[in-house]
């Protein structure tokens, strides 16, 4: 125990590029922190060091050579990691829970409203997805704004490309009602975003449109999704619960300003 403390005393922090500190002592490498810039403009950073000592004078470098805001996550149970963050000056901004969703079929879910189709993942035209997109986030942003969204959740630049293979939409007559963003990967999928424009709500659209997306990854092999929710967002818990998911976890977000 001796010997790391004093590797971690000794280590010496180096910026090796924009965004990547070393710690190395004794030519070994002993911790290592990064930041890494969200499309939305937000920097998150992240520590990696054996020991507590290394991880506070990672943390005391970037923030002291970075501009801010900054955000960093945590582990919702990880109490030492939180308790360092803060004491280099960052607060919990806010905690996400992590759900996971059975994918299984649901009998008894009512199709959507008359007028609505399902189109699966892959299926939507770039344009009218990209339309409903923004005018969803322009009511996000207007109401409780973007950043309640999960963190995971990427924004896009306006007029920027939209990947259809990562969408499911509900078609109405005219445009799209709503969508659920989701990557699936082997033998799980993570669900990014269900929304619905302001004015379709409360009509079973998106739920709808979730069970078709879970009951197509049941049919491509997949058992089980997650998603990440913010804790205010009780429309969202809701909605997962109503299908079968539960509370596996969570996150805490934190910020220095």
């Amino acid at each position: 125990m001796e010997s790391v403390h004093s590797d971690a005393q000794r280590a010496v922090i180096t910026r090796v590029d924009e965004g990547h500190w070393r710690a190395v002592a004794d030519d070994r490498e002993v911790g290592r922190g990064d930041a890494s810039r969200r499309p939305d403009g937000r920097i998150f950073l992240s520590v990696d060091a054996w020991h507590g000592t290394v991880f506070d004078r990672l943390a005391e470098a970037m923030l002291a050579e970075l501009p801010r805001p900054l955000h960093t996550l945590v582990d919702g149970i990880d109490h030492d990691t939180t308790a360092r963050w803060e004491r280099a000056g960052m607060a919990v901004r806010r905690r996400e829970w992590l759900y996971e969703v059975p994918t299984g079929s649901r009998p008894d879910v009512l199709p959507p409203p008359a007028g609505v189709t399902l189109l699966p993942v892959g299926a939507a035209e770039e344009g009218p997805l990209r339309e409903v997109y923004s005018a969803i986030r322009a009511e996000i942003e207007a109401t409780v704004g973007w950043a309640a969204m999960p963190v995971e959740v990427p924004v896009r630049p306006a007029g920027a490309p939209m990947d259809p293979s990562r969408y499911a939409v509900a078609a109405g007559p005219d445009r799209y009602e709503g969508l659920v963003r989701v990557v699936a990967r082997r033998r799980h999928a993570r669900i990014g975003l269900v929304a619905v424009r302001a004015d379709r709500r409360r009509r079973g659209i998106g739920r709808a449109l979730l069970v078709d997306v879970l009951a197509a990854l049941r049919r491509g092999g997949i058992d089980t999704a997650s998603v990440d929710i913010d804790e205010s967002d009780v429309a969202a818990m809701a909605l997962f619960e109503g299908v079968g998911g539960r509370r596996v976890g969570s996150g805490l977000e934190l910020v220095i300003r």
